[in-house]
């Protein structure tokens, strides 16, 4: 038996006791053997050792979640071995699992949130509609995170310039563009609003003070249910999908970046496949919904 094998059965006799499930228990032995087998023949493994087999694995093509669950079982292991005196130390302690990729929602197909968008224009009598729509306006005209909107103030938001200004992640403060459907949704919202003496928030609840996170997450929830949105949309979907269209139709991944506020450009790359032969105006020009009239 390979040494590094010698206390498996007693290891797993030990989690038996823990009240581990049978499956649990086959998962950590195929992954110890998996691991014993790939070593050096007789010997224990060094931290090397195991860089090397958690490369090999990746590059027959396991999943980043899946190698980080074995670590985690070889490293366990590894520490129950130091604990009897089998090794002097750990040396899968300090080994970092491999990240694995963002995973980011699906963009929702232009056509359809424009669609939902034009046809929910509130009416005027509808005070919680118009706030709803503004902010979904913001939302996918602006590419602005649910945190972002939150904090948003009434003086923040510039309509004749055309810009609103935005205090990003580590308070990274940025100007992004209006488009003419949230200029004329916000303005409609404003003289609707309704705050409490001296409550500076733009969007604010039926009681005067500012919404939050959590209730602006949930108007957006019904707002889609009530469109009969055919998925589930989040703020950061409508993000995503204002991020993937622009860059579809710009390819300007640096001026697209400034707008959603990435620190680095590669958070921005993620959002589409880019051809870097043609980069165009970004924003009059290409936003999905800067053309359209008022």
């Amino acid at each position: 038996m390979k040494p590094f094998l010698v206390r498996l059965d007693a290891y797993l006799t030990q989690l038996t006791q823990q009240g581990k499930s049978p499956h649990t228990l086959d998962a950590y032995r195929r992954d110890l053997i998996e691991l014993a087998n790939m070593l050096p023949e007789n010997q224990q493994p060094t931290r090397n050792d195991v860089v090397r087999v958690l490369k090999q694995l990746s590059q027959r093509g396991q999943h980043p979640r899946s190698l980080a669950r074995k670590l985690t079982s070889w490293r366990q292991y590894a520490e129950y071995l130091v604990h009897l005196g089998e090794l002097s130390s750990n040396p899968i302690a300090h080994i970092k699992a491999p990240k694995p990729p963002e995973r980011l929602p699906k963009a929702i197909d232009r056509e359809q949130i424009n669609q939902m968008i034009d046809q929910d224009i509130p009416q005027s009598d509808d005070v919680l509609a118009i706030r709803d729509h503004a902010m979904i306006e913001l939302f996918y005209g602006s590419g602005l995170r649910l945190a972002e909107l939150h904090a948003l103030n009434v003086d923040d938001v510039l309509l004749d310039a055309g810009w609103v200004m935005v205090s990003g992640k580590g308070k990274r403060q940025r100007q992004v563009p209006l488009t003419r459907p949230s200029i004329a949704a916000i303005d409609a919202y404003l003289s609707t609003r309704y705050a409490v003496d001296g409550e500076l928030a733009l969007f604010t609840s039926r009681h005067g003070t500012r919404l939050c996170t959590r209730q602006i997450a949930k108007r957006l929830e019904i707002w889609s249910q009530n469109n009969q949105a055919n998925q589930h949309i989040s703020p950061h979907m409508l993000r995503h999908s204002y991020a993937s269209h622009l860059l579809q139709a710009s390819r300007d991944v640096r001026a697209v970046q400034e707008l959603l506020g990435h620190q680095n450009l590669s958070t921005t790359q993620i959002y589409a496949k880019l051809d870097f032969d043609h980069l165009a105006q970004v924003y009059d020009d290409t936003h999905p919904r800067a053309k359209r009239k008022k």
